[in-house]
């Protein structure tokens, strides 16, 4: 895998990460 490829797999991450805490813990968005 390349750079581009790693780093757009981490933000992808993050932002499912991000978006299942939000569902879960809407309180606190």
């Amino acid at each position: 895998m390349t750079l581009d490829l790693w780093l757009g797999a981490i933000t992808a991450s993050g932002l499912l990460i991000y978006l299942t805490l939000a569902l879960f813990r809407p309180e606190r968005f």
